[in-house]
């Protein structure tokens, strides 16, 4: 889709209502995810951070998403696609600043440029234990990308088109912190097999835009 059209489609869910756990939940690897994001705010020591589901205009003008693949390190978020954001930090004034600056920090797009549309249904990652709150946005510039090099292993630029093709949503046998071998919910976006939290995030912003374009 041409980004002017886009861009003038998009802004009408700041007027409409989220899909919420329940198009994020059809895309979760585990049943228990309700209950252990209950039990996490009744305990109140989860930390927290922001994401941004970020849209831009290709040099062709087609529109676009980026997401990242992270570093492979000693974490449980090894080498996995997600959005650009991160954890908060004290400077930040709120979680979406949050969001904006470790999007800025991870990919290159200044903060500036970015217009906030939305903010959308907050997730719980257990094996983490971070809340994180996505944002929707767009910037209408075309971005000079730069990956941070010590998070980001390559970035990955999704065509709307691909994105909501229904062909790309997919199961995936994996072994994950919660149990060996289990078959998950999944998006396959430009050879890359997207799973769990960015996966349930990513439904929740599809299911918003089958509603405006």
């Amino acid at each position: 889709m041409d980004f002017r059209d886009f861009e003038k489609r998009i802004v009408k869910v700041t007027k409409m209502e989220l899909p919420g756990e329940a198009v994020q939940f059809k895309m979760a690897p585990i049943e228990r995810l309700e209950e252990l994001k209950r039990v996490a705010r009744k305990k109140n020591i989860a930390k927290h951070a922001g994401v941004m589901s970020l849209f831009y205009p290709s040099e062709d003008y087609e529109t676009r998403l980026i997401l990242i693949l992270r570093k492979t390190y000693k974490g449980v978020h090894s080498a996995q696609v997600g959005f650009p954001g991160g954890k908060l930090e004290a400077e930040d004034k709120s979680i979406q600043d949050a969001a904006l600056r470790e999007t800025e920090e991870e990919v290159g797009v200044s903060r500036e440029t970015i217009a906030v549309l939305k903010k959308l249904t907050e997730i719980y990652i257990p094996p983490s234990n971070f809340f994180v709150q996505p944002f929707l946005g767009i910037t209408t510039e075309l971005p000079k990308f730069v990956p941070q090099e010590e998070e980001v292993e390559a970035l990955i630029e999704v065509a709307l088109q691909d994105f909501m093709d229904d062909l790309n949503i997919t199961t995936q046998t994996l072994s994950t912190s919660y149990a060996a071998s289990i078959e998950v919910p999944a998006f396959n976006l430009n050879g890359h097999i997207v799973w769990g939290a960015t996966a349930m995030m990513l439904n929740e912003v599809r299911e918003l835009l089958k509603k405006v374009l």
